[in-house]
This record gives structure tokens, C-alpha cells and sequence, in this order.
């Protein structure tokens, strides 16, 4: 008589995405003993002796007999230790310990403790993610982050305690589980103290109104920015405030956030709400900043922690040139293709680039500050800007060049200055004003659409309006990927200002922030 063969149900994540695994177990007629096939890694080899001891916790024995258990599809690799739930239910299934009808139907997520515990694995809302759209009605997770998993809507979130806790919801039983409600648990909107104590205000900022104007811009299009000033002219302190005037997250954008942040060993106890922010040091590695992927999985990089935020490349020429020239795809298609011998993954990487820069090696080039002169010979200073590819400075909207604040200047700054609330109510009405204008396209923001767009018989401006801008493209002093960020750029102003279109002012004035000659 053949042996049965009980299936249980678990998640594969590759980035973002997740796959179905069906894990099957059977025993035959060989010596007392385990075996787990179907491509596992290290980790996972691993979990027949952590199943082996959280049964006999659980007081529950393997079967005497050989067990297998296979995970399918068998071609797909499958790392770490969060199918550790759905083997032991499988293995307890096949031992005659559960009923096998109904577990197929839940998908199983968590790691086993030596003692029978569950614990949290890496990426748990992103699995549950996943579970809910390949069309699972319930999923199983450890108890003590059930509520990161009940952020999901549409889906029920059974928390079990331990393995037996496990055991008995399958048996019918009612101890050491309970039903978490599905997309409710932690999902609080964060109040303006919170938001207060969790970011700087932009009102720190002095002396330079006409950069944090600048960001105002940058915001309300999500555009690229670069600022280049000496050391102390405020850069740093001007990238840290750009997110703190940017809008919520959408829903959507507030899901992907919170996928991405799962995929860490911290726990969530609310959606991600604010945008993220990554500054990056200057060694980083290429992987670090792009992301990677190997046989032990893949792992987003900076680009992609700060999807729907900012990212902040302090110091940018110190940076490795391949680094920042792996930015220039990512910066234009809004994703990270991961293409490895064994692994293939899409990431999103729909962020804002901020880069800081010195004029020079020194830092003192062009600084009225006569006390520390610029000693660097103009060769040094083109070396030095030059680690910036042309290819990569074309894809910036914004070029700010930043001076020091004087100490007339403190003294007399004493209006009051904008807080990040008052800007931040600026950017979303100016972002309202392109949404509405591009609904129906797969944009909302300025920054994102593309030049077809800009130049259609229903959008093209008119020959007076872009006559400043048709004069430096003919004279080469922009690229034609440079002319349509110059014309986003202006549709971003037209929104701040509550124009229908830019007019010549709007356009002279976008070309001037990206650095050309406003004639």
C-alpha cells in the first residue's frame, strides 16, 4: 500500500514577490530518518532537526519510518527558516497526527524555536502580501507578530502560540491560537506630535530661502536635486528636511514601504506612513546601494529601502564610480532589475536622489571666505565634479549651488521661517493640481512623466512660452532629455503658483534651478 502523501502550504519570497510552495511529506520503508529535497538552502536543511525536537516538545512523535519531504516546485530555490511551520505540519500529517484535508487551504508562516515556539521570520508582512494576492483566504503566523500580519486587508490571520497551538487549530481544538482581525491591528494614523518628535523641521533652516524654496519645488515633483557649496553652507542639513515636507504615503505606496521595511528582523507594528529616508556612507558598496541577490536570496540595497522617499548621497564624488553610474536605470525606470545565475527579481526603486557635493577636493572653491582660500588648480577641481558622470548630473532636475550663510545674515533673519507643516500643505496641493491634471496616465507626480507627454498636441506649450528653452537646446546647452526635465520642472511651478500651464516665466525659471542661462 502506498504511503499518503499530506501537502501544507508556506511562501517563497524573492524580493518583493512571493511564490507558492507546496510542501509534501511522506513516509517510506527505509531506516528511522528525515530528508528535505526540493532546493533548500543551508537554513532550511537545518529545520528537520529543529522539527524533530519542536514535535517531541509538542509531544507529538515522527513517524518511525523514513520521512521525505519535498517542496515544490522542486526547481525554485528556497531559502531561510520560515517554512519551519508548514514542514512540521506537513511531517505531523503524514506521522497521523493532524487531519490532512485542510491544510493545503492556509498558508503557513513561521520559524520554529528548539522548545516549539514560533518566531518571526525576515519579510513576514511581505509574505503575507503575497499569500493574499495568489488567492489564500487564511494565513498562519506566530503570535507575537500578528499584528504586523493583520495590517493586511482581505485576509484572515490565524496566531499561533507555538507548534501545538499549530496542531490544535487544525484539530478543531481551542487552546493556544486565536483570530487576529484582518487589516485593523496597529493601522493608526500618526498624530502632528509624533510626526513633530519623528522628524526635523525645516524651520532650523537659516539664511537660505532660496534653496529651501528650492525643495518646496524639488517636493511638489519629486524631482531629482544636487547641491554643491563649501563645507558648513548647509547641504546636509537641507537633504535631511526634504522629507519631512513631502505628503503621507499613499496606500499603495504605504504597502510597498512596509514590504520593503518587513524584509529586515524588525517587527511592524503599523504601516510605514511617512516617506523613508536613506543617506548612504561614501564606502558603500555597490550592492548596498542597488541590492543583490545570491542562492541565499535577494537583498534590496538603499535605492530600494527608500522607494517613495528620499535618497541622500552626501559627499556623491567620493562615492565609487560604478556606484553611481549603477544609479542611472534605476533613476530613469523607477525599478532595480537583479539578474544573478540563479536568481532573477524585480525591486522597486521609485525614489527621490538627492546629491551633496564640495565645489572642490578642499571644499573652498568659489567661497567669499578669504581666511581658508581654495589652494586646488582648476585641473583638481574638474577631476573632482568629473566623478559625477555626464550621463548621471543630465538625469538631475534641480543643480543648486549653495553658499555659506554670513553672520549678517543670522543676525537678521529674524521673520519667521516656514515649519515643515506649512510647506508640506504647499507640495500636496501643487501634487492635488497634477493629479488631477494626470489622471488617467500612469503618473501622478511631474517628475514621472515623460516626454511624449510633455510634447502632445494637448500639453505642447506654446512657441513664446518655451522660446528660452528651444534657444538653449539649439545651442547645445541641454540634452533633450534635459529639455523635458526643464518642461517638468515648469509644470511643477505652474502647479505651485495655481496656473493652468507654464508661461515664459514659469520656463526661465526652471531652466535657471536647473542651471542653464535664463535668457
Amino acid at each position: 500500500m502506498s504511503a499518503a502523501v499530506c501537502r501544507t502550504a508556506a511562501i517563497a519570497l524573492t524580493g518583493l514577490d512571493g511564490t507558492i510552495v507546496h510542501v509534501e511529506a511522506a513516509v517510506s520503508n527505509q531506516l528511522p530518518g528525515m530528508a528535505i529535497i526540493g532546493l533548500p538552502d543551508a537554513a532550511l536543511v537545518e529545520a528537520k532537526q529543529r522539527v524533530k525536537l519542536a514535535t517531541q516538545q509538542a509531544g507529538l512523535s515522527l513517524s518511525d519510518r523514513f520521512l521525505v519531504v519535498n517542496l515544490s516546485p522542486a526547481a525554485l530555490p528556497k531559502q531561510g527558516s520560515g517554512f519551519d511551520l508548514a514542514i512540521a505540519l506537513s511531517a505531523l500529517a503524514a506521522s497521523k497526527h493532524l487531519p490532512a484535508a485542510s491544510l493545503a487551504e492556509v498558508a503557513h508562516i513561521g520559524e520554529l524555536s528548539l522548545g516549539g515556539q514560533l518566531r518571526r521570520p525576515p519579510g513576514l508582512l511581505s509574505a503575507v502580501l503575497a499569500a493574499q494576492r495568489l488567492g489564500f483566504a487564511r494565513v498562519m503566523v506566530p503570535a507575537a507578530c500578528a499584528s504586523e500580519a493583520s495590517l493586511v486587508p482581505g485576509i484572515e490571520v490565524i496566531a499561533a502560540e507555538s507548534l501545538s497551538g499549530a496542531v490544535a487549530w487544525h484539530r478543531g481544538d481551542s487552546a493556544g491560537w486565536s483570530v487576529a482581525v484582518p487589516g485593523t491591528t496597529g493601522r493608526r494614523e500618526p498624530s502632528e506630535n509624533a510626526l513633530a518628535f519623528a522628524e526635523p523641521d525645516i524651520a532650523d533652516v537659516i539664511g537660505q530661502s532660496e534653496a529651501v524654496e528650492a525643495l518646496v519645488v524639488a517636493a511638489a515633483g519629486r524631482h531629482h536635486l544636487s547641491m554643491i557649496g563649501p563645507p558648513g553652507a548647509g547641504k546636509t542639513l537641507l537633504a535631511s528636511r526634504l522629507a519631512s515636507i513631502l505628503p503621507d504615503l499613499t496606500e499603495e505606496e504605504s504597502i510597498t514601504a512596509s514590504s520593503i521595511a518587513s524584509l529586515g528582523g524588525n517587527m511592524l507594528s503599523e504601516l510605514v506612513r511617512r516617506p523613508p529616508f536613506e543617506s548612504p556612507h561614501h564606502t558603500a558598496s555597490q550592492v548596498a546601494i542597488i541590492g543583490g541577490g545570491d542562492a541565499g536570496g535577494v537583498r534590496p540595497g538603499s535605492i530600494t529601502k527608500a522607494c517613495h522617499g528620499v535618497l541622500f548621497l552626501d559627499e556623491a564624488p567620493e562615492f565609487p564610480r560604478n556606484v553611481l553610474d549603477a544609479l542611472r536605470q534605476p533613476l530613469e525606470s523607477g525599478k532595480v532589475e537583479i539578474h544573478r545565475a540563479k536568481v532573477r527579481a524585480t525591486l522597486p526603486a521609485q525614489t527621490q536622489l538627492v546629491l551633496a557635493a564640495n565645489p572642490c577636493p578642499c571644499g573652498n572653491a568659489d567661497s567669499l571666505n578669504s581666511a581658508s582660500p581654495c589652494r586646488c588648480t582648476p585641473s583638481q577641481r574638474i577631476r573632482y565634479l568629473g566623478r559625477l558622470s555626464g550621463p548621471l548630473t543630465d538625469r538631475i532636475d534641480l543643480r543648486l549651488n549653495i553658499r555659506r550663510v554670513s553672520s549678517v545674515l543670522v543676525g537678521i533673519d529674524e521673520q519667521p521661517r516656514a515649519t515643515s507643516a506649512q510647506l508640506r500643505e504647499r507640495v500636496e496641493e501643487a501634487r492635488g493640481r497634477a493629479a488631477r491634471r494626470l489622471q488617467g496616465t500612469p503618473w501622478s507626480v511631474n517628475g514621472s512623466v515623460n516626454g511624449d507627454w510633455l510634447r502632445a498636441p494637448n500639453n505642447r506649450l506654446s512657441r513664446a512660452a518655451t522660446a528660452v528653452l528651444d534657444a538653449a537646446l539649439s545651442r547645445g546647452s541641454i540634452t533633450v532629455r534635459g529639455y523635458d526635465r526643464v518642461l517638468r520642472l515648469g509644470w511643477t511651478l505652474a502647479d505651485l503658483a495655481g496656473k493652468p500651464a507654464p508661461e515664459r516665466a514659469e520656463i526661465r525659471q526652471a531652466l535657471a534651478l536647473r542651471g542653464g542661462a535664463a535668457l
